[in-house]
C-alpha cells in the first residue's frame, strides 16, 4: 500500500500549491512534494530519512508540531486546522494551520502519517490587525477629502471606493458572525474509494481555476464539502466561502439575498443591504440547491455570470464583481430544462465542468471509515465510551442501500450511540427491513406506459389522432403515438 500511496503522491499531489510531507510510523520524512522543498528551503538529500525534528538543522523541533504529532494525532485518525506559529531562520515567522490524517495498511495499523501545512501567515495578521485596517482606512478617507480641492472627481472617487470596501467588510463580518453560529462539517471528505479518488482528482483539476463548477449528486452525499475543498485550494481560499442555500429563502426574498437592495425598495427595506454577490467579490459563492431558483430570476443570474454585473433592487447603478461561481444541486438539470423548469441557457453556463458526489451504496469500501469517525466524534461530544463494533453490525450496515446517503448514515449512528449504554455499538433501527416501497406487483416502466396509454385509447374510443384524441390528451404528435403502440405492441381490440 506504501508504494501505491506514494505513486499517487508523485503523480497528483505533487502538483498541488500546498506543502505536503509522508511520514512514516517513526515520524521519519518518507517523501515530499515540491512544494515542501520549495517553502522551507530545503532539498530532497536532506530531508528523506529524516526524523522530521531534525530537519534544517533542527528548525522543525517545534513544541505545538510535537503535541499534534505525539498527542493529538494518536487519538483520531484525521486531525485539522492545527495552528503552529513558528519563526523559521531560514523563511522567517509563520502561521500555518496542519491537517494530519493517518493512513492504514490494516485496521488500527497506521502504516503513514500524511501532512498537508496551510500557510495563513497573511490572513492571521489581517484578522489580528482589523481594527488597525479600519483606522488606515479612515485616515485614507480623510486624506482624499482633504486632497478635494486638488480635483473635485478624484476625491468623490476614492470616497466611493472607500465606502464600497467598508461595506463589503461589513456584510463579511456580518455573514461571517452567521456561519459561526451553524454547525458545518469541514472535515476533508473521508474515504479512499476509487469513486471518491475520482472527485478529489477532478477537484484538484479545477481548483486553481476561476471556471465555474457544477456539483451533482444525490440529497446527504457531501455536495458542500466538495465546494468547500474546491475553494480551499483555490487562489481565493484567504477569503470566505459565501454560501445560499437557493431552496430556503422564499421566491421574494432569494433576489435580494443574492444581489442585495436599498433602503425602500420593498415593504420593510429600512436600510440598504448588500448581497451575497457583493459579498463574495474576490472570492467564491456557493449556490446550494440552484435547481431550486426560481425561473424568473435565472436570467439575472445567467447576466452575473456572463458578464459580471448586475443592479441591486431599488436602484440603477450596475454594480461589477469577481465571483466565482460552484453550484449544487440533487436535481436533473437536464431534465428540468426539457420541462421547461430551468433556462437552457443558464444549464449550458453552469454545465461547464460538472462532479459528481457517488452515492454511499457506491462507496461500500468507505463505509467502514466513516462509520469509526462518526462514532468517535458523537461520542467524544457525547462523553460515552462506545467504539466497538461488531462485524455482524458492520455488515448490517454496507449492506443497507443509504437512500439518504452519508447524512443518514450520521443520524443512523447517532442514535445508536445514545442508545448503546456499554462501549459495544447497538443499532436502533432496523436496517435489514427491504425497501418499504418494493413490492411483488411493480411493473417496469415499459408495462407502465403500456397501461397508460391503452387506458387513454380506451377513453378515446382509440382515437388517435385529431380533437380531444389519445395523441393530445397524452401531449404526444400522433406520429410518435403511433411509433410508441408499435414497439410496445398496443393493438386494437
Amino acid at each position: 500500500m506504501q508504494k501505491s500511496f506514494l505513486d499517487i503522491f508523485n503523480t497528483i499531489l505533487s502538483t498541488v500549491r500546498e506543502p505536503l510531507v509522508v511520514l512514516d510510523a517513526n515520524l521519519k520524512v518518507v517523501d515530499a512534494n515540491p512544494s515542501f522543498y520549495k517553502t522551507f528551503c530545503v532539498n530532497p538529500e536532506e530531508t528523506e530519512g529524516t526524523l522530521i525534528y531534525d530537519l534544517g538543522n533542527g528548525q522543525w523541533n517545534i513544541p505545538r508540531l510535537r503535541e499534534l504529532l505525539e498527542q493529538a494525532l494518536p487519538e483520531t485518525s484525521v486531525y485539522n486546522d492545527f495552528e503552529v506559529e513558528h519563526d523559521f531562520e531560514t523563511i522567517g515567522p509563520k502561521i500555518m494551520h496542519l491537517n494530519a490524517r493517518k493512513i492504514y495498511r490494516e485496521s488500527n495499523h497506521t502504516q503513514l502519517i500524511l501532512l498537508a501545512i496551510e500557510d495563513v501567515t497573511e490572513s492571521e495578521y489581517y484578522k489580528r490587525n482589523l481594527e488597525k485596517i479600519v483606522e488606515t482606512r479612515t485616515a485614507e478617507l480623510v486624506l482624499a477629502r482633504q486632497e478635494a480641492e486638488k480635483g473635485k472627481q478624484t476625491a468623490e472617487t476614492s470616497l466611493s471606493e472607500i465606502k464600497m470596501l467598508k461595506e463589503q467588510l461589513e456584510a463579511e463580518r456580518a455573514y461571517l458572525k452567521e456561519e459561526i453560529k451553524l454547525e458545518h462539517n469541514h472535515e476533508n471528505i473521508i474515504g479512499n474509494s476509487d469513486a471518491l479518488k475520482y472527485v478529489l482528482y477532478k477537484v484538484e483539476q479545477i481548483a486553481q481555476t476561476n471556471t465555474t463548477v457544477l456539483v451533482l449528486g444525490e440529497t446527504g452525499t457531501g455536495k458542500e464539502l466538495v465546494a468547500r475543498a474546491i475553494h480551499s485550494f483555490s487562489k481565493r481560499k484567504n477569503k470566505a466561502l459565501v454560501k445560499v442555500n437557493c431552496a430556503v429563502l422564499p421566491s421574494n426574498l432569494i433576489e435580494s439575498e443574492l444581489f442585495g437592495h436599498e433602503k425602500g425598495a420593498f415593504t420593510g427595506s429600512s436600510s440598504k443591504r448588500l448581497g451575497r454577490f457583493e459579498v463574495a467579490d474576490g472570492a467564491t459563492l456557493f449556490l446550494d440547491e440552484i435547481g431550486e431558483l426560481p425561473l424568473e430570476l435565472q436570467s439575472k443570474l445567467l447576466r452575473v455570470i456572463q458578464d459580471g454585473e448586475f443592479e441591486r433592487l431599488g436602484s440603477s447603478n450596475t454594480i461589477k464583481v469577481d465571483a466565482r461561481i460552484i453550484a449544487a444541486t440533487n436535481r436533473n438539470l437536464e431534465e428540468e430544462v426539457r420541462q421547461g423548469r430551468f433556462r437552457d441557457d443558464l444549464w449550458y453556463r453552469l454545465n461547464v465542468f460538472p462532479i459528481t458526489m457517488p452515492p454511499l451504496r457506491d462507496r461500500i469500501e468507505d463505509i467502514p471509515l466513516l462509520v469509526e469517525y462518526y462514532i468517535k466524534k458523537i461520542a467524544k461530544r457525547m462523553g460515552k465510551g462506545t467504539g466497538i463494533i461488531s462485524s455482524r453490525v458492520m455488515n448490517t450496515i454496507q449492506n443497507y442501500h443509504w437512500p439518504g446517503n452519508v447524512r443518514e448514515l450520521e443520524n443512523v449512528l447517532e442514535r445508536a450511540v445514545i442508545n448503546s449504554s456499554g462501549p459495544k455499538l447497538h443499532l436502533v433501527d432496523d436496517l435489514n427491513k427491504p425497501f418499504a416501497y418494493l413490492r411483488k406487483n411493480l411493473k417496469t416502466l415499459e408495462a407502465v406506459e403500456r397501461d397508460y396509454i391503452v387506458r387513454m385509447l380506451d377513453q378515446t374510443h382509440w382515437k388517435v389522432s385529431g380533437q380531444n384524441s389519445a395523441a393530445q390528451i397524452l401531449g404526444l404528435n400522433r406520429s410518435t403515438l403511433r411509433a410508441r403502440m408499435r414497439k410496445l405492441d398496443i393493438r386494437k381490440p
